[in-house]
């Protein structure tokens, strides 16, 4: 069974494609093919509210692709979704209805909540009976996830991203509204584990544990990993850290929202699983694509 999974971000939008396959009583997911391509929606959105025709143009050439991919696997079941920058660009709706009658590709523009929810699922093979803070960390908005005993008790999605901090279009009160749901969701005095997912976390920790030996990454060593790129020039980070050109600029203000979250909660370190809202996607399609074994 192959599944396809479109997730369009504020930074990037990405096509996973996974073939499932059930062999002695085990599925298997074989991720078969994986492209991420660097359309910067939020920058358009962040600064005039709606998608500009250059983006349009290339946003549609890239759904045309991708749906030329997905025909090629033959894939039996494909959701695409898109988050922060779609959803609040006043052209999102009719850019996403272009892309139904000219394409064939149906795509959900999803809410803060329900992209947190998609994402949350994935995350019961790295959580016991602790109390747990999930960060989630996109171009354009953040998830945060309050767990205990295995059971979500707190969820809020808020106008921070590292696109959106790069271009210093997140406001004061917005952080001060996100510490406030922190100090009263849990006990900050006790201290808190945390999990992060998102592309800029699970890049700062291949960067301090390249053998990737560890499952968790301290809150100081965050903090000397950001300044340690923050040494480097743009053009340094991509040529000597090995960064993608659109991850060398978001890096740091994307590191600095898991720090000053981090902080808020008291959270001396993360457990990085590197998961996103593409592999949530291939999940729910499994889930719903299943079929009884004899």
């Amino acid at each position: 069974m192959k599944l396809a999974a479109v997730d369009i971000g504020s930074n990037a939008i990405r096509l996973q494609i996974t073939n499932v396959t059930y062999y002695e009583g085990i599925y298997n997911f074989k991720k078969i093919e994986y492209l991420r391509f660097p359309l910067r929606l939020g920058l358009d959105v962040f600064h005039s509210q709606k998608i500009s025709e250059i983006n349009r143009h290339k946003f549609l050439k890239l759904m045309k692709a991708f749906k030329i991919l997905i025909d090629l696997y033959e894939v039996e079941d494909c959701m695409a979704c898109a988050t922060s920058a779609m959803r609040e660009s006043v052209n999102g709706e009719d850019i996403i209805k272009e892309v139904n009658d000219e394409i064939g590709l149906k795509i959900s523009i999803i809410d803060g909540n329900k992209e947190a929810e998609l994402i949350n699922k994935s995350l019961d093979g790295y959580i016991d009976d602790k109390t747990y803070l999930h960060i989630d960390v996109g171009g354009g908005s953040t998830e945060l996830n309050i767990y205990n005993k295995k059971i979500k008790i707190a969820s809020q999605s808020f106008q921070i991203g590292s696109l959106r901090a790069l271009e210093d279009k997140v406001l004061e009160p917005v952080w001060e509204s996100m510490e406030e749901f922190i100090n009263e969701s849990i006990d900050t005095k006790s201290g808190i584990i945390s999990i992060g997912t998102g592309g800029n976390i699970t890049k700062i920790f291949e960067l301090t544990n390249p053998r990737k030996n560890k499952k968790f990454l301290e809150l100081s060593t965050i903090s000397e990993t950001i300044q340690f790129i923050e040494t480097y020039t743009f053009e340094e980070r991509i040529n000597k850290l090995n960064l993608n050109e659109d991850r060398a600029d978001v890096i740091i203000p994307a590191g600095k929202i898991y720090e000053r979250i981090m902080n808020a909660a008291n959270s001396k370190k993360i457990l990085v699983p590197d998961l996103g809202l593409k592999d949530e996607i291939i999940q729910l399609l499994f889930n719903n694509n299943k079929k009884p074994q004899l």
